[in-house]
């Protein structure tokens, strides 16, 4: 089964996808999952991860909702309040529903030292017990702190997003690439290649400019810690789906059989426990 790690639903309210600026009319619609399905028909995979895009409780429950209305859905990262001293009676409510695979908070909106904070390391301690992954959305600047949370929770499963979002576009690769490595060290840390595209110019791209990246990436985690993602519908503001996965799929065809099935759904099915 090929699985899209990395995906997103919404139905558009200014006043919660606030995150929305003023180049990005092109996400200001709703996109469901009859949008997504034949996406992805088109490309050969066959269910994909939701993750959150609102940072409230109606946005997991959405979701969940969602997940068991439509069978391409396979599993969701949601939302909770990571930092709350209600933070037990919050994933014993939401983690009765399976289709709960795992949380996700944006830090990368938040102080570079947001991860290490005590209430913040409180909630991570809580998700093993209710077998639920985490979600790292992060800049490169904020890698330092990642590595330090990790180390810190080595029984609790982490996938980068985005692989950090490095400055593709003016092809910064030092200080990502070390903490990359760094991270990669750690065997509770999984990564996504996704979101690659909207970090370098939006529709003025080529596959081979993300090469080096992926490279580095898989040459540090290998592949068994690898799944790709299309960051869809965020990714429509440099590309369209096919060609966004197709950087992936094309790039994965190097490598053995086995190694293309782990990366494109065999890893991500093994990391939310599908």
């Amino acid at each position: 089964m090929r699985l899209d790690s990395h995906q997103h639903f919404w139905q558009y309210n200014p006043d919660e996808h606030v995150w929305m600026n003023d180049q990005m009319e092109i996400l200001k619609h709703d996109y469901l999952p009859k949008d997504l399905e034949p996406l992805l028909k088109e490309t050969g995979f066959d269910g994909t991860i939701a993750v959150q895009a609102r940072q409230m409780f109606k946005e997991t429950e959405w979701l969940l909702e969602l997940a068991g209305q439509h069978e391409i859905i396979k599993g969701v990262v949601g939302w909770v309040d990571l930092c709350s001293d209600k933070i037990n009676e919050q994933l014993e409510k939401y983690s009765k529903n399976n289709k709960l695979k795992g949380v996700r908070h944006v830090v990368q909106e938040e102080p570079d030292d947001f991860l290490l904070g005590k209430a913040f390391q409180n909630g991570i301690s809580q998700l093993k017990m209710y077998d639920l992954t985490y979600d790292l959305l992060v800049f490169p600047r904020q890698l330092s702190a990642s590595i330090k949370l990790v180390e810190k929770f080595p029984e609790q499963l982490f996938v980068i997003d985005h692989i950090a979002k490095p400055d593709i576009k003016n092809k910064v690769v030092k200080g990502w690439e070390k903490d990359m490595k760094t991270l990669a060290g750690y065997s509770n840390v999984y990564c996504k290649l996704s979101g690659m595209v909207t970090e370098t110019h939006w529709h003025h791209w080529s596959p081979e400019e993300f090469k080096v990246y992926m490279d580095i990436v898989i040459n540090a985690f290998g592949t068994q810690r690898i799944m790709v993602g299309s960051d869809w519908p965020v990714c429509i503001l440099s590309g369209n789906y096919k060609s966004v996965m197709e950087i992936t799929t094309k790039y994965c065809e190097q490598f053995s059989k086995e190694e293309q099935d782990n990366m494109l759904g065999i890893n991500c099915a093994r990391f939310y426990s599908l």
